[in-house]
């Protein structure tokens, strides 16, 4: 059996052809320049009617650009308004988007201005995401997302000081969960 390998000079000179036409060489799976990568969004509204109430313009906006393939991460993008001003809340990926959560991947925090806008993007596997219980060998998908009150006291305005404290923030103690994109699920 006779197999040609092409001299340095010769491999040199097609990489070369293939720079003056302007083609590029990329690995299998990774999205090209012209393409662009996948998206999946999403519309968070307010977890229950009294928040509904009291925040009647809440919402968010996720958008993930879904490259995990492509790079080994997905960017992830929440756009919040009509939320509390000043205040620190923080996001995660879940079993299931309202209570009792199951699964859930804390992702980072966003914090609203004077508004009660903001916009954080944070940098993950996010189409993959799961959790995974060692014990059982079970595998669960986190293909829902939640925003919690980072701050137990935070929700006192609306739900009064007697809300339930929640264990969604890194101290482990947060309010209520303010937004949730309910049936709507990622990727």
């Amino acid at each position: 059996m006779f197999m040609h390998i092409p001299s340095k000079a010769a491999a040199l000179a097609t990489l070369g052809a293939l720079a003056l036409s302007g083609a590029t060489m990329t690995q299998a799976g990774a999205q090209s320049a012209t393409t662009p990568a996948p998206e999946a969004h999403l519309r968070l509204q307010p977890s229950s009617a009294a928040l509904a109430h009291c925040f009647p313009h809440a919402s968010a906006k996720v958008e993930v650009k879904l490259t995990t393939d492509a790079i080994g991460k997905d960017r992830f993008t929440i756009e919040a308004s009509g939320l509390q001003p000043r205040t620190d809340f923080t996001v995660f990926l879940l079993e299931q988007a309202g209570s009792p959560f199951g699964a859930a991947e804390y992702i980072g925090d966003f914090t609203t201005d004077w508004r009660g806008h903001a916009t954080n993007r944070y940098d993950l596997i996010v189409e993959e995401a799961f959790a995974f219980n060692n014990v059982t060998q079970a595998r669960t998908d986190l293909n829902s997302v939640g925003v919690w009150f980072a701050d137990e006291k935070d929700d006192d305005a609306c739900l009064g000081v007697h809300s339930p404290v929640t264990g969604f923030d890194g101290d482990g103690a947060a309010g209520v969960q303010m937004l949730n994109s309910r049936a709507a699920k990622l990727p």
